[in-house]
């Protein structure tokens, strides 16, 4: 194989590679547009057949007047017949015969429309059927594509150490350390009121010689006096 077709080749190759990444990115894009193209193409048929049907109900309307006129040029050719008009019957015998053979060519074209309508039922009821499923299909593509989507950016954002998960999870620690040290300051502050108050009022107690520190003394001070009266 020489060079410029080797290159050939491999440009080929990507070009086709491109082209089958453009068609995977777009596949939901283009399965909504080929369901689109089938409804369109549905209501198209569905005009059609209801043309063949109005067809068909012409011709049976056709076939119906032309039973009247075999009908009533029987009742006159058999008129002739009583009335000894051999040729008049023969004439009018002759005109059944025209209307017969019309009616015959016209129950030929009925029966291709009866076919042809009854074709075209069925096939548009499998189409209907199809595109239903198609769409009942896309919507489940649709959904399990968003589901991956969000999947996959949880995951991304679950494996970045930078990412908004990981900061909003810092952010949360911090603002939790702040309020304890909030808190810590809080209960320290108390501590310090509470202690000032217990020192005020053992202050206050001492002055007015009440308090074990009080009793201790007179105590100690009644002791000595026994000792001095003996």
């Amino acid at each position: 194989m020489s060079i410029l077709k080797k290159l050939f080749t491999a440009v080929k190759g990507g070009v086709n590679e491109v082209g089958e990444g453009i068609v995977d990115a777009n596949a939901i894009r283009i399965f909504e547009q080929e369901i689109r193209d089938a409804q369109a193409a549905l209501n198209e048929a569905k005009r059609s057949l209801t043309e063949v049907m109005a067809k068909e109900i012409q011709t049976s309307r056709a076939i119906k007047s032309l039973d009247e006129e075999i009908g009533k040029h029987e009742t006159y050719a058999a008129q002739a017949l009583d009335k000894d008009e051999e040729t008049l019957a023969l004439e009018i015998a002759g005109k059944i015969a025209e209307f017969e053979q019309e009616k015959s060519e016209q129950q030929q074209v009925l029966n291709t429309f009866s076919t042809n309508v009854s074709k075209l039922k069925e096939q548009i009821k499998q189409a209907e059927k199809t595109i239903v499923e198609n769409q009942r299909q896309l919507s489940m593509v649709k959904t399990t594509e968003s589901v991956q989507k969000a999947t996959m950016a949880v995951n991304d954002t679950m494996a970045s150490g930078d990412s908004a998960m990981t900061s909003a999870k810092q952010s949360l620690e911090r603002i939790k350390q702040r309020q304890m040290d909030r808190q810590d300051q809080l209960d320290a502050a108390q501590q310090l009121v509470d202690e000032s108050n217990d020192k005020s009022l053992n202050d206050k107690m001492r002055a007015a010689g009440i308090g074990e520190e009080a009793t201790k003394g007179a105590d100690v001070l009644a002791r000595i006096r026994a000792k001095q009266n003996k």
